[in-house]
């Protein structure tokens, strides 16, 4: 992938053998290989997990690095991320689970079963001495909105006007998951335009209300146990913290430096958007699920034409994936392949044309704040997840070694 505004460097790859990776094709999976050990080795990123499989096999897995306080605990494919954003793909697939059943329906007003949102207000901007300016939605909020980012909703990190009214009206992170945390006004009608939110959040809260289970036990009855994904959690236990590698934050000077990072272990709810952590392994398995159209093991999550449903551009042609900081600590302004144009599904980015890297038009994929990505293409049979765990999002170094690994998948392939 490739970012604007100069977010995008070169990592040198080195004539070396790989240290730990393995790879079941030889001549492909050393290129992968090398690039991992090199942007570990020369500490543009800390470490790393990256993973690749087609409808039956995993085809690479790669793991080097360091973490732990000592940084003595080897990186390996059992470690344990933030995956942050994506868990929505996760809550989407949960959300379709109960459309399935018809106990939720993509366009009836999502008040209808939250009241909380049955009557929307839209931030218009603030009056001279500083007060929200406030009016009616024009329409009520639906699921499809909020699975496809149409809903009004944004991140106070990621819009400005927002960010004012957060700190105007003192309205905790969304990452305290304290329901005060949800008090926030739309930025617009919704349906009018698509912009990253706290709409994932919401639908968190629409499983719940829908399932009558909480979602850390609806995801484990229904999609982790299922899948194998024995280690993904909104509430990681002491064992898997000490797997879980840690937070970097980029300096100015390039350097990266081990940051504190919490999410409440016993939360008032969980952030359906962003809360789960998990290792590369484990959210493989929910990706090849995908590229089986459902089923994984003989078990079957979702139906085939649910799965081709999410699939498909549920935002006509509204332009998904370009997204702006007003909170550089925590992401740069992004947009995956510009100037192409991107559409979205329930549940994920849709790139419009094939990219550099091999991806076929078509294809899915998202991303975590903490820089963990994941792209699944239908038309290959083929699917990929790298993960690292470094702020701001977007960062140059991860985002070319994640060009690089998808690129070499593809090369394996073709091989």
């Amino acid at each position: 992938m490739q970012t604007e505004g100069g977010n995008t460097v070169s990592t040198n790859i080195v004539e070396q053998p790989a240290e730990h990776g393995v790879s079941p094709n030889s001549d492909a999976g050393f290129t992968i290989d090398e690039t991992l050990a090199q942007a570990v080795q020369s500490g543009n990123i800390p470490g790393v997990v990256a993973m690749a499989a087609t409808r039956d096999n995993v085809v690479y897995e790669g793991a080097y690095g360091q973490s732990g306080e000592e940084q003595s605990v080897q990186v390996s494919a059992d470690s344990m991320f933030w995956i942050a954003s994506m868990s929505k793909p996760i809550t989407s697939i949960a959300a379709m689970q109960l459309l399935e059943q018809n106990k939720l329906q993509l366009d009836r007003p999502i008040g209808e079963l939250l009241p909380e949102l049955a009557n929307p207000q839209v931030l218009e901007g603030f009056a001279t001495d500083g007060r929200p300016l406030m009016r009616p939605a024009k329409g009520p909020i639906t699921l499809r909105q909020l699975l496809t980012h149409t809903s009004g909703f944004g991140y106070a990190f990621g819009e400005a006007q927002l960010l004012k009214y957060v700190q105007k009206e003192a309205i905790p992170d969304v990452t305290t998951c304290t329901p005060n945390a949800f008090r926030l006004p739309l930025m617009f009608d919704p349906g009018e335009r698509w912009h990253y939110g706290i709409s994932l959040d919401w639908v968190g809260k629409v499983i719940e209300a829908a399932s009558g289970q909480r979602l850390e036990e609806y995801f484990q009855q229904h999609i982790f146990g299922p899948l194998g994904m024995v280690d993904t959690t909104f509430a990681p236990t002491s064992e898997r913290r000490e797997r879980l590698m840690p937070m970097h934050a980029r300096l100015p000077d390039g350097s990266l430096q081990p940051i504190p990072f919490e999410l409440p272990e016993d939360p008032e709810f969980y952030l359906a958007g962003g809360g789960l952590f998990g290792t590369a392994r484990d959210y493989l398995k929910l990706l090849q699920m995908i590229l089986n159209e459902g089923t994984f093991n003989g078990l079957q999550i979702l139906r085939p034409e649910t799965v081709r449903l999410m699939a498909q551009n549920h935002i006509g042609d509204l332009q998904a994936g370009k997204m702006t900081s007003a909170m550089p600590e925590l992401t740069q302004d992004v947009e995956f392949f510009p100037g192409m144009e991107k559409r979205w599904g329930l549940g994920y980015l849709i790139n419009t044309e094939a990219t550099p890297e091999g991806r076929s038009a078509g294809s899915l994929g998202w991303a975590g704040l903490a820089n963990t990505y994941f792209w699944v293409d239908p038309a290959r049979q083929v699917t990929g997840v790298i993960m690292t765990q470094i702020l701001p999002f977007a960062d140059p170094a991860m985002m070319e070694v994640f060009n690089q690994f998808e690129a070499g998948v593809y090369r394996q392939l073709d091989a």
